[in-house]
């Protein structure tokens, strides 16, 4: 039942990882919305077009305009109606319709004023290209974001619902703290992602590749030489990528660790003052806090490492383009064959520079990526929890019950091999009260846990009105069963909304009438804003009496026909027990009750008594029959009870006495 919070760290950090598996579930959440994304492509097409049109603008801008190939040609004698670069032993003459001049055609004899003009034209051409690209890349940041914060809301929804569904057993085997950090910190990670680093690494890879194309389609040789790096650096990128996304794991599962600190501390903050534990505590949430930190570090230092790595390369791209261009234009030579102008080293230049760019984006938002898929694992790591109990496929709904209640030969388990209850049979007809008793650990909470299902019997068979539990739904099952536990759970909300929890549609006439059923409407009215008091977290404010008549009255509201009582008077004083008790007489009458009880004056007239232990009923009976037997029973009932003599006002009644010595 129990699990050691290390073992599950070990479990989630250390298992192997299907990235592509994660990144198609996450394709799955955006796919209805896959007209905006493809908006998005259409402006990341257009964005990526402009970015890669303006260097050849810019390369046309020397060859054909302030590099006029006409004063070349001139002096090398050939008419300058015919070519716009000087004839060469690497190749021919390229004439003035080539597209080396695509933009516009521009006559040799053009004057300095025409050049001029045509130069302004163009650049207002990259101008618009610049404007163009900014405005499809503001639309397409603003429609991914929009979209991928539907997305979030999808799977922060869908994750909640999840978590409601897991048994309590998941619950209390994990720690809230970390269960939560899912729903928030690693649903953060993925928020930052797609709203800016998602797009960014998207439009940037799809530059890469739009550049890289544009390399090669202008000059096959030119282009390999810029491209030399690009093996090394996708070989950089996958084993970075690999060390940080392992790092980041750790990282998630550390911050769960912390988150689940935080909320006990401040949860038991009562008993840490009471108990002067405050420095401990700060001890332990800071060693807690420091493995975060180290894990963060170590998962930063691969991803900070791959920024530089990636720009020396780029670096050296840029160094060979500017050296094999240089190096042609200056010996007059051809690379590999194909001509190089001074246009042409300036585009390429320009292109890798574009090239480096996205690549260099894309190391510093890896980050993002990375902590973000690392969060997406443990969010479905969460989601493939497939609980321990579910319905049957052919379950039915239970119809309205009787309560009749059998356990034949029920055994029951949390971890395999270890029997908490051994064998256990009993019936609690319709109406009947069955009182349960026995030392701690004998396996009281375990048994009333199996009649709404909270956990499944492993051997055995537990009905309700002939019904085997494990073949009705459980939301059928347990809308008709009401629960009272000894720290009853109190919600944010009003003492109206409260009482209300377990039938919403219940008409305020009808809250009062509960509350008056458990005695609560005193205490209520006498509040000063009566049943619409607020209340703090777990029932702040009130003391644990007035919160158990509370439960009582949400429990009486929703009218289940079986009723469980789990130690409901343990921990209030003698005068609000008496409320409590007369407000259960008034519940428990016509109604099939299993009562836990601490107190056992409160259990005198049950119909049955059962005596566990170590998971058996040893003794079975009224009171007074187990009372007569002188048995186990009887033993623990006096350790609690002694008659004394009547009291001064001669009453008689039986008082209580100190416990006895353990």
């Amino acid at each position: 039942m129990f699990h050691d919070p290390r073992h599950i760290f070990e479990a989630e950090t250390s298992k192997p990882q299907n990235v592509s598996q994660t990144l198609r579930r996450f394709a799955g959440y955006f796919r209805p919305y896959w007209r905006r994304y493809l908006g998005v492509l259409v402006m990341m097409i257009v964005s990526t077009w402009a970015a890669v049109t303006a260097p050849q603008l810019l390369g046309q801008a020397v060859d054909c305009y302030l590099v006029p190939p006409a004063a070349t040609a001139a002096f090398e004698g050939v008419s300058p109606t015919l070519t716009v670069q000087p004839p060469s032993a690497s190749g021919p003459a390229v004439q003035a319709t080539d597209s080396a001049c695509w933009y516009a055609e521009v006559p040799l004899t053009a004057t300095t004023e025409e050049r001029i003009n045509g130069l302004a034209g163009l650049v207002l051409r990259l101008l618009g290209l610049y404007a163009i690209g900014s405005i499809t890349t503001g639309l397409m940041f603003y429609w991914m974001t929009t979209s991928g914060q539907r997305v979030l809301r999808t799977l922060r929804v869908e994750v909640f619902h999840h978590i409601l569904l897991l048994p309590i057993g998941y619950h209390v085997a994990h720690e809230s703290g970390d269960i939560m950090s899912r729903v928030t910190n690693d649903a953060d990670t993925i928020q930052q992602a797609v709203s800016f680093a998602l797009i960014q690494v998207i439009s940037g890879g799809f530059l890469i590749v739009w550049v890289a194309y544009k390399m090669l389609s202008e000059s096959v040789a030119y282009g390999l030489v810029a491209l030399a790096m690009l093996p090394f650096m996708v070989i950089a990128t996958a084993w970075f990528s690999a060390q940080a996304r392992k790092a980041f794991r750790r990282t998630r599962v550390r911050m769960g660790s912390v988150n689940a600190e935080l909320q006990e501390s401040i949860s038991g903050v009562r008993e840490a003052q009471a108990f002067s534990r405050e420095d401990e505590n700060i001890a332990s949430f800071r060693e807690t806090n420091a493995a975060n930190r180290d894990a963060n570090i170590r998962a930063v230092a691969y991803t900070s490492a791959l920024a530089p790595t990636l720009e020396a390369l780029g670096y050296v791209a840029l160094a060979l383009v500017a050296v094999a261009g240089g190096y042609a234009l200056l010996e007059g030579q051809a690379l590999l064959g194909e001509t190089v102008t001074l246009g042409l080293m300036i585009t390429f230049i320009a292109y890798v520079q574009r090239f480096n760019q996205p690549v260099q984006q894309i190391s510093v938002l890896w980050t993002n990526i990375q902590s973000a898929i690392a969060g997406g694992e443990r969010i479905f790591g969460l989601l493939d929890v497939v609980p321990d109990l579910q319905d049957a496929p052919d379950a039915t709904d239970l119809p309205p019950i009787r309560g009749d209640v059998v356990l034949d030969d029920v055994w029951a388990e949390y971890e395999k091999g270890e029997a908490v209850l051994r064998g256990v049979s009993l019936r609690a007809a319709p109406g009947e009260t069955v009182a349960i008793v026995g030392p701690t650990g004998a396996g009281k909470t375990t048994l009333i846990s199996l009649i709404p299902r909270f956990y499944d019997v492993t051997g055995g068979a537990l009905t309700i009105d002939g019904h085997d539990v494990r073949q009705v739904t459980g939301a059928s099952l347990r809308k008709q069963i009401g629960v009272v536990l000894q720290e009853s759970f109190l919600f944010s909300d009003t003492i109206m909304e409260n009482i209300r929890f377990g039938r919403p549609e219940a008409t305020d006439d009808e809250v009062i009438a509960a509350a008056k059923l458990a005695n609560a409407d005193k205490f209520i009215d006498r509040l000063p804003d009566g049943y619409q008091t607020s209340l703090g977290e777990r029932g702040t404010g009130l003391s644990q009496g007035q919160r158990q008549l509370l439960a009582i009255a949400r429990a009486a509201l929703a009218n289940p026909g079986i009723l469980i009582l789990d130690e409901a008077t343990s921990s209030v004083d003698t005068r609000t027990e008496r409320l409590i008790q007369s407000a259960l007489e008034t519940l428990l009458r016509d109604r099939t009750s299993f009562v836990i009880a601490h107190r056992l004056s409160t259990i005198r007239h049950a119909d049955q008594v059962l005596f566990l232990d170590q998971g058996r009923i040893v003794e079975r009976g009224t009171h007074d029959s187990l009372m007569a037997k002188h048995g186990m029973y009887y033993g623990l009932y006096m350790s609690q009870f002694r008659r004394q003599s009547p009291t001064e006002g001669g009453d008689g009644r039986e008082t209580r006495a100190a416990p006895a010595p353990a």
